[in-house]
Protein backbone atom coordinates (compact mmCIF):
# COMPACT_ATOMS: atom_id res chain seq x y z
CA UNK A 1 0.00 0.00 0.00
CA UNK A 2 3.06 2.41 1.08
CA UNK A 3 4.65 1.57 -2.60
CA UNK A 4 1.10 2.59 -4.56
CA UNK A 5 0.80 4.88 -2.14
CA UNK A 6 3.82 7.18 -3.53
CA UNK A 7 3.78 5.90 -6.65
CA UNK A 8 0.14 7.28 -6.88
CA UNK A 9 1.55 10.71 -5.92
CA UNK A 10 4.19 10.74 -7.85
CA UNK A 11 1.50 9.87 -11.26
CA UNK A 12 -0.81 12.20 -10.38
CA UNK A 13 1.67 15.08 -10.12
CA UNK A 14 3.29 14.02 -13.84
CA UNK A 15 0.38 12.76 -15.16
CA UNK A 16 -3.13 14.84 -13.98
CA UNK A 17 -3.14 17.06 -16.62
CA UNK A 18 -2.82 14.45 -19.24
CA UNK A 19 -5.24 12.39 -17.99
CA UNK A 20 -7.77 15.38 -18.65
CA UNK A 21 -6.61 15.41 -22.19
CA UNK A 22 -7.03 11.23 -22.75
CA UNK A 23 -10.59 10.32 -20.70
CA UNK A 24 -12.35 10.60 -23.81
CA UNK A 25 -10.59 7.83 -25.06
CA UNK A 26 -9.77 6.45 -22.02
CA UNK A 27 -13.19 5.96 -20.64
CA UNK A 28 -15.08 3.41 -22.73
CA UNK A 29 -12.38 1.07 -21.22
CA UNK A 30 -11.66 2.67 -17.81
CA UNK A 31 -12.94 -0.74 -16.12
CA UNK A 32 -10.21 -2.66 -18.30
CA UNK A 33 -7.20 -0.68 -17.24
CA UNK A 34 -8.53 -0.54 -13.86
CA UNK A 35 -8.86 -4.25 -13.59
CA UNK A 36 -4.94 -4.32 -14.82
CA UNK A 37 -3.58 -2.33 -12.49
CA UNK A 38 -5.63 -4.45 -10.08
CA UNK A 39 -4.65 -7.62 -10.89
CA UNK A 40 -1.27 -7.29 -12.42
CA UNK A 41 0.28 -4.81 -10.22
CA UNK A 42 -1.31 -5.34 -6.88
CA UNK A 43 -3.08 -8.95 -7.17
CA UNK A 44 0.58 -10.13 -8.18
CA UNK A 45 2.39 -8.57 -5.87
CA UNK A 46 0.16 -9.41 -2.97
CA UNK A 47 0.31 -12.90 -3.47
CA UNK A 48 3.78 -12.94 -3.70
CA UNK A 49 4.62 -11.19 -0.74
CA UNK A 50 2.21 -13.67 0.69
CA UNK A 51 3.84 -16.81 -0.68
CA UNK A 52 7.16 -15.97 0.80
CA UNK A 53 6.15 -16.19 3.96
CA UNK A 54 5.33 -19.78 3.62
CA UNK A 55 8.09 -21.17 0.92
CA UNK A 56 11.46 -20.70 0.33
CA UNK A 57 12.89 -18.52 -2.23
CA UNK A 58 14.09 -21.30 -4.73
CA UNK A 59 10.43 -22.52 -5.01
CA UNK A 60 9.43 -18.79 -5.65
CA UNK A 61 11.84 -17.98 -8.47
CA UNK A 62 10.95 -21.88 -10.00
CA UNK A 63 7.66 -20.76 -9.98
CA UNK A 64 7.98 -17.16 -11.07
CA UNK A 65 9.79 -18.98 -14.08
CA UNK A 66 6.21 -20.29 -15.22
CA UNK A 67 4.80 -16.82 -15.96
CA UNK A 68 5.87 -16.89 -20.33
CA UNK A 69 4.88 -20.74 -20.22
CA UNK A 70 1.53 -19.03 -18.96
CA UNK A 71 1.47 -16.43 -21.78
CA UNK A 72 1.97 -18.80 -24.01
CA UNK A 73 -0.61 -21.12 -23.10
CA UNK A 74 -3.54 -17.96 -22.78
CA UNK A 75 -2.38 -16.47 -26.41
CA UNK A 76 -2.76 -20.09 -27.97
CA UNK A 77 -6.42 -20.59 -26.27
CA UNK A 78 -7.86 -17.03 -26.42
CA UNK A 79 -6.21 -15.85 -29.67
CA UNK A 80 -4.60 -19.36 -31.39
CA UNK A 81 -1.33 -17.23 -31.66
CA UNK A 82 1.00 -20.14 -32.45
CA UNK A 83 4.22 -20.68 -30.07
CA UNK A 84 7.71 -21.42 -32.31
CA UNK A 85 10.17 -24.23 -31.16
CA UNK A 86 12.58 -21.40 -30.68
CA UNK A 87 10.31 -19.81 -27.71
CA UNK A 88 9.98 -23.32 -26.43
CA UNK A 89 13.57 -24.25 -26.54
CA UNK A 90 14.16 -20.81 -25.27
CA UNK A 91 12.01 -20.71 -22.24
CA UNK A 92 13.74 -24.48 -21.14
CA UNK A 93 17.13 -22.52 -21.54
CA UNK A 94 16.06 -19.57 -19.24
CA UNK A 95 14.15 -21.67 -16.37
CA UNK A 96 17.14 -24.48 -16.13
CA UNK A 97 19.99 -21.21 -15.95
CA UNK A 98 17.14 -19.70 -12.81
CA UNK A 99 17.08 -23.45 -11.22
CA UNK A 100 20.77 -23.16 -11.47
CA UNK A 101 20.64 -19.66 -9.73
CA UNK A 102 18.05 -20.37 -7.29
CA UNK A 103 19.94 -23.69 -6.14
CA UNK A 104 23.38 -22.10 -5.93
CA UNK A 105 24.71 -24.12 -8.64
CA UNK A 106 23.63 -27.43 -6.72
CA UNK A 107 20.53 -28.71 -8.98
CA UNK A 108 20.44 -31.59 -6.55
CA UNK A 109 18.81 -29.37 -3.78
CA UNK A 110 16.32 -28.94 -6.26
CA UNK A 111 14.85 -32.42 -5.64
CA UNK A 112 14.47 -31.65 -2.16
CA UNK A 113 11.72 -29.31 -2.63
CA UNK A 114 8.74 -29.48 -1.37
CA UNK A 115 4.84 -27.63 -2.17
CA UNK A 116 3.26 -25.32 0.39
CA UNK A 117 0.43 -23.25 0.64
CA UNK A 118 3.10 -20.44 -0.61
CA UNK A 119 3.82 -22.18 -3.75
CA UNK A 120 0.26 -22.45 -4.13
CA UNK A 121 -0.09 -18.50 -3.69
CA UNK A 122 2.63 -18.20 -6.45
CA UNK A 123 1.00 -20.26 -9.27
CA UNK A 124 -2.59 -17.53 -8.92
CA UNK A 125 0.09 -14.87 -8.55
CA UNK A 126 1.54 -15.99 -12.20
CA UNK A 127 -1.79 -16.58 -13.79
CA UNK A 128 -3.06 -13.25 -12.47
CA UNK A 129 0.63 -11.66 -14.04
CA UNK A 130 0.67 -13.87 -17.25
CA UNK A 131 -3.26 -12.90 -17.69
CA UNK A 132 -2.66 -9.53 -17.21
CA UNK A 133 0.45 -8.89 -20.08
CA UNK A 134 -1.93 -11.05 -22.64
CA UNK A 135 -4.69 -8.58 -21.67
CA UNK A 136 -2.81 -5.50 -22.29
CA UNK A 137 -3.34 -5.67 -26.33
CA UNK A 138 -6.82 -4.28 -25.10
CA UNK A 139 -5.60 -1.50 -23.34
CA UNK A 140 -6.40 1.77 -24.79
CA UNK A 141 -3.96 3.65 -27.24
CA UNK A 142 -3.13 6.72 -24.40
CA UNK A 143 -0.19 8.82 -23.04
CA UNK A 144 1.70 6.38 -20.43
CA UNK A 145 1.10 8.74 -17.62
CA UNK A 146 -2.80 8.65 -17.76
CA UNK A 147 -2.34 4.88 -18.24
CA UNK A 148 -0.04 4.49 -15.43
CA UNK A 149 -2.13 7.13 -12.97
CA UNK A 150 -5.19 5.10 -13.46
CA UNK A 151 -3.87 1.97 -12.93
CA UNK A 152 -1.61 2.71 -10.33
CA UNK A 153 -4.30 4.68 -8.09
CA UNK A 154 -6.31 1.32 -8.84
CA UNK A 155 -3.56 -1.31 -7.59
CA UNK A 156 -3.58 1.52 -4.51
CA UNK A 157 -7.93 0.86 -3.94
CA UNK A 158 -6.81 -3.04 -4.24
CA UNK A 159 -4.28 -2.88 -1.45
CA UNK A 160 -6.07 -1.02 1.11
CA UNK A 161 -8.23 -3.88 2.30
CA UNK A 162 -5.27 -6.21 2.78
CA UNK A 163 -3.64 -3.27 4.75
CA UNK A 164 -6.58 -2.90 6.99
CA UNK A 165 -7.03 -6.34 7.69
CA UNK A 166 -2.67 -6.60 7.97
CA UNK A 167 -3.34 -3.82 10.96
CA UNK A 168 -6.04 -5.60 12.76
CA UNK A 169 -4.65 -8.54 12.94
CA UNK A 170 -1.84 -6.91 14.31
CA UNK A 171 0.82 -7.97 11.67
CA UNK A 172 1.58 -4.86 10.39
CA UNK A 173 5.17 -3.36 10.83
CA UNK A 174 5.51 0.44 10.49
CA UNK A 175 8.70 1.63 8.14
CA UNK A 176 11.73 2.58 9.85
CA UNK A 177 14.04 5.18 7.59
CA UNK A 178 15.59 2.30 5.57
CA UNK A 179 12.13 0.92 5.09
CA UNK A 180 10.71 4.38 3.80
CA UNK A 181 13.71 4.24 1.32
CA UNK A 182 13.09 0.83 0.19
CA UNK A 183 9.08 1.73 -0.37
CA UNK A 184 10.31 4.87 -2.20
CA UNK A 185 12.56 2.77 -4.84
CA UNK A 186 9.96 -0.05 -5.29
CA UNK A 187 7.13 2.89 -5.75
CA UNK A 188 10.14 4.64 -8.77
CA UNK A 189 11.48 1.83 -10.21
CA UNK A 190 9.86 -1.61 -10.14
CA UNK A 191 6.01 0.57 -9.50
CA UNK A 192 6.33 2.66 -12.25
CA UNK A 193 9.48 2.79 -14.87
CA UNK A 194 9.36 -0.94 -14.99
CA UNK A 195 6.08 -1.41 -15.56
CA UNK A 196 6.12 1.43 -18.42
CA UNK A 197 9.22 -0.30 -20.07
CA UNK A 198 7.19 -3.73 -20.16
CA UNK A 199 3.96 -2.10 -21.32
CA UNK A 200 6.09 -0.56 -23.92
CA UNK A 201 8.00 -3.56 -24.70
CA UNK A 202 4.96 -5.51 -25.27
CA UNK A 203 3.26 -2.77 -27.41
CA UNK A 204 6.40 -3.66 -30.03
CA UNK A 205 7.11 -7.35 -29.15
CA UNK A 206 4.40 -8.94 -28.12
CA UNK A 207 3.43 -10.74 -25.19
CA UNK A 208 4.98 -13.78 -25.66
CA UNK A 209 8.63 -12.34 -26.75
CA UNK A 210 8.31 -10.10 -24.02
CA UNK A 211 7.43 -12.47 -21.44
CA UNK A 212 10.37 -14.69 -21.34
CA UNK A 213 12.70 -11.55 -20.65
CA UNK A 214 10.72 -11.68 -16.67
CA UNK A 215 13.07 -15.00 -16.08
CA UNK A 216 16.29 -12.50 -15.68
CA UNK A 217 14.43 -11.15 -12.61
CA UNK A 218 16.64 -13.70 -10.70
CA UNK A 219 19.63 -13.87 -12.35
CA UNK A 220 19.97 -9.89 -12.24
CA UNK A 221 18.82 -9.85 -8.25
CA UNK A 222 21.93 -12.21 -7.85
CA UNK A 223 24.33 -9.82 -10.28
CA UNK A 224 23.09 -6.92 -8.28
CA UNK A 225 23.97 -8.56 -5.11
CA UNK A 226 27.52 -9.51 -6.39
CA UNK A 227 28.07 -5.87 -7.24
CA UNK A 228 26.17 -4.34 -4.74
CA UNK A 229 26.58 -5.94 -1.30
CA UNK A 230 29.80 -7.66 -2.65
CA UNK A 231 28.73 -11.53 -3.05
CA UNK A 232 31.09 -13.93 -4.49
CA UNK A 233 30.86 -14.38 -7.75
CA UNK A 234 30.37 -18.46 -8.73
CA UNK A 235 31.04 -19.83 -12.01
CA UNK A 236 27.16 -21.08 -11.84
CA UNK A 237 26.26 -17.63 -11.92
CA UNK A 238 27.97 -17.25 -15.11
CA UNK A 239 26.54 -20.34 -16.65
CA UNK A 240 22.95 -19.41 -15.16
CA UNK A 241 23.53 -16.09 -17.02
CA UNK A 242 24.86 -17.19 -20.27
CA UNK A 243 21.47 -19.90 -19.81
CA UNK A 244 19.07 -17.43 -19.48
CA UNK A 245 20.73 -14.53 -22.41
CA UNK A 246 20.70 -17.76 -24.69
CA UNK A 247 17.31 -18.96 -23.74
CA UNK A 248 16.14 -15.03 -24.28
CA UNK A 249 18.29 -14.72 -27.77
CA UNK A 250 16.32 -17.65 -29.31
CA UNK A 251 12.87 -16.91 -28.39
CA UNK A 252 13.75 -13.36 -29.99
CA UNK A 253 15.71 -15.12 -33.11
CA UNK A 254 12.44 -16.76 -33.86
CA UNK A 255 10.08 -14.95 -36.56
CA UNK A 256 6.27 -15.62 -36.88
CA UNK A 257 4.94 -17.85 -39.41
CA UNK A 258 8.43 -19.56 -39.00
CA UNK A 259 8.43 -22.79 -36.79
CA UNK A 260 5.03 -22.61 -35.28
CA UNK A 261 3.95 -25.91 -33.18
CA UNK A 262 0.52 -23.93 -33.79
CA UNK A 263 -1.03 -21.19 -35.70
Amino acid sequence: SLRWTIATVILVLVGQAQLRRDWPVLRPKLPLVMALGCFGFAGFNILFYAAANHTTAINISIVQAGIPMVIFLANFLLFRLGVTWAQILGFILSVFGIALTAGHGDLQALTELSVNRGDALMLIAIVLYGGYAVALRFKPVINWRSLMLVMGSSALCATLPFAVWEYLSGAMVLPDRQGWAVAAYTAIFPAILAQVFFIGGVEMIGANRAGIFVNLVPVMGTLLSIGILGEALQLYHVIALCLVLGGIYLAESSRKGKGNIAT
